[in-house]
């Protein structure tokens, strides 16, 4: 289809652009992440890369080609040539140039070259510019160290972060493939590695970098893999009873079906669904997986969920939006309901997390009671409301850990957009500071945990100059402005907290025993359905956990048989484990990631101390040990 004047106008604009010292950013405002003409595409990578003025840095190779593994290189770079179709003459001359090119690479970075690791194929869309030597080295570097995840290994961050945003916006997806136990690295290590020029023919490739570059955001490659994987969800799904390698197969070759006329829609929605997620979380994360360094490394991988800032979920509440599409948070609330009363954004809706063990069906009214308001909040545009949910705990891992269930439960019932925010409670009391009390609604800071210390220590010094009747006073004050809290309140807060009474509220301890000891018969450990508002039994061994060799282990031959496994802390957070059945005992092993094949004893329970072992209804893949 011939293009009009109107149509090319762009161009133009864009040819008038690069006559001046124009900008990523301005590029990405003229052209719109529309595919690039042939004639200016490598201008403008040079650009959206900044490495327009980089020099010649192959002025400094040797021209010594004794990599430990220069041959497999050689032998790498002449069979990807092969297969391009170049005339004899041409195919020596681009051998030549991509094993310089990754030779200096390895010596520069002080790396080795391994087989598969993407280089090469990155290469391949850049070749295609027919640029001097020295710029092709230029971009492949500027791709390389900007646009790939460093932690593109086996159990990286860069796969966990995959897995936590298809949580969040495909849960039932998610809950499937870990089911299955094919966690991303298993399908997208080659889409990270070259920025899908491994598995795309090379227009679509071409053509998904044009919109890439000009975006000028690494982290979209998270993104385009995210609408990747959901857009092929019912045919994933329909694999239910094939095996795991076969499913594996299909997803990793995905993106062979993408044509070039689909690029745009198709990074267009992977945009839509960046807008869709907390953003704090890529922010969060970009040093870590870009620039090499491992502050966050535990608490991406594991994480119960969504991780979002208090920034985010203040700046969220605080700024009205017309823009359909941004986030906007349903706070929950899950503190004690003594806690909550003694101070919470106004914005919050409370669900008591001690509900769940204490009231399973009170708990489930509440539930629902959330669900409504939240539908009400939305149909009115409440500043309160929003279709994503953000849970808050204390802080602290005496009451989250019950937070935690209350997370898990949502996410067992598939619930889209499920969040938890950072640092709970103190994290937003200290991020007020001074003005907690300007922020905070019916702030008391006698009961609140954070102010509480130190309003003790100064009310036990002014104890007495003060005298009994302030206190007397005190009393009523805090009893009428209880009173007024609750004469104002809505239906929906008994729905919530039927049993707000302090007399019949009392705090879970860690030490408290749930249900009823057999008489006469040691501890049992279980795990049933019919326990589910139970909290799971936490190993609690004083001695340090003992160290072992998982195949070791594996191969006693009173090993009946083993699975591997999740187990899941009281705390959120999910380890990679085993659990092994022997002829006497269950154990559980937990693998230790900087150990290969090593794994720490965690549980180890004789089998005739167990009363049952049921799949959950609601999670058949999911047990508590």
């Amino acid at each position: 289809m011939a293009c009009t004047d109107d149509d090319n106008h762009w161009v133009t604009e864009l040819e008038n652009a690069l006559l001046e010292e124009c900008s990523a950013t301005d590029i990405y405002c003229i052209c719109k992440g529309k595919a690039l003409p042939d004639n200016l595409r490598s201008e403008v990578w040079q650009i959206c890369l900044d490495v327009r003025d980089k020099g010649n840095q192959l002025d400094h190779f040797n021209e010594v080609y004794d990599l430990p593994n220069q041959t497999i290189l050689r032998e790498d770079c002449t069979n990807f040539v092969s297969k391009l179709g170049n005339d004899e003459e041409d195919k020596l001359s681009v051998i030549s140039d991509l094993e310089s090119i990754l030779t200096f690479y390895c010596k520069s970075r002080n790396i080795p070259y391994v087989r598969n690791n993407g280089w090469i194929e990155l290469l391949l869309p850049i070749l295609t510019l027919k640029v001097p030597r020295s710029t092709t080295y230029n971009l492949f570097e500027a791709i390389r160290d900007t646009y790939i995840p460093q932690s593109c290994h086996t159990d990286g961050n860069a796969f966990h972060i995959l897995r936590l945003l298809l949580l969040y916006h495909d849960p039932e997806l998610c809950s499937f493939l870990d089911t299955k136990r094919i966690t991303p690295e298993k399908y997208c290590l080659s889409w990270f590695q070259s920025l899908f020029a491994a598995t795309c023919n090379l227009e679509v490739v071409i053509n998904m970098w044009d919109y890439y570059f000009q975006q000028s955001d690494p982290f979209f490659i998270f993104f385009l893999s995210l609408i990747m994987v959901i857009n092929a969800r019912d045919q994933i799904i329909s694999m239910k009873n094939e095996s795991r390698e076969k499913i594996i197969t299909s997803l990793s070759n995905m993106p062979c079906g993408l044509e070039a006329d689909d690029v745009s829609d198709f990074c267009t929605l992977a945009q839509y669904y960046a807008l869709k997620t907390p953003i704090s979380f890529r922010n969060d994360l970009m040093q870590n997986i870009y620039n090499g360094r491992g502050e966050n490394s535990v608490l991406v991988s594991q994480a119960l969920c969504l991780p979002v800032s208090v920034h985010e979920l203040v700046e969220n509440s605080a700024h009205e939006t017309t823009n359909v599409d941004a986030v906007r948070f349903f706070l929950v609330d899950c503190r004690p309901i003594e806690h909550y009363n003694a101070g919470h954004l106004p914005t919050a809706f409370h669900l008591d997390c001690n509900l769940m063990l204490q009231e399973p069906n009170a708990f489930a009214t509440a539930v629902q009671g959330l669900l409504s308001a939240q539908r009400q909040a939305l149909a009115h545009n409440s500043s309160a409301g929003g279709e994503h949910l953000c849970f808050l705990g204390s802080g602290r891992n005496e009451e989250d850990q019950y937070t935690h269930m209350v997370v898990a439960s949502f996410l067992q019932k598939h619930t889209q957009y499920v969040s938890l925010l950072t640092g709970g409670y103190i994290a937003i009391h200290n991020y007020f500071s001074d003005n907690i009390d300007e922020f905070l609604q019916d702030h008391n800071p006698k009961y609140c945990i954070v102010c509480a210390p130190h309003y003790t220590l100064k009310s036990s010094q002014n104890t007495a100059k003060s005298g009994q009747s302030s206190d007397l006073f005190g009393k009523i004050s805090a009893a009428m402005k209880s009173k007024s809290a609750e004469v104002t309140g809505k239906l929906i807060d008994y729905i919530v907290n039927p049993n707000s009474s302090p007399t019949q509220e009392r705090h879970v301890s860690s030490t408290d025993k749930i249900g009823k000891r057999y008489r006469d018969v040691a501890p049992v450990f279980s795990i049933d359905d019919d326990h589910d508002n139970v909290a799971p039994v936490e190993q609690i061994d004083d001695e340090q956990p003992e160290l072992v060799q998982i195949d070791k282990i594996i191969k006693n031959p009173e090993v009946i048989d083993h699975f591997p496994c999740q187990e899941v802390k009281l705390n959120g957070f999910m380890y990679k484990s085993q659990l092994i059945v022997t002829q006497t005992e269950l154990i559980v092993l937990r693998e230790v990631p900087n150990i290969k094949g090593a794994a720490e004893v965690i549980v180890k329970r004789p089998l005739s101390a167990i009363v049952k072992i049921t799949a959950r209804k609601r999670s058949p893949g999911t047990h508590y040990l």
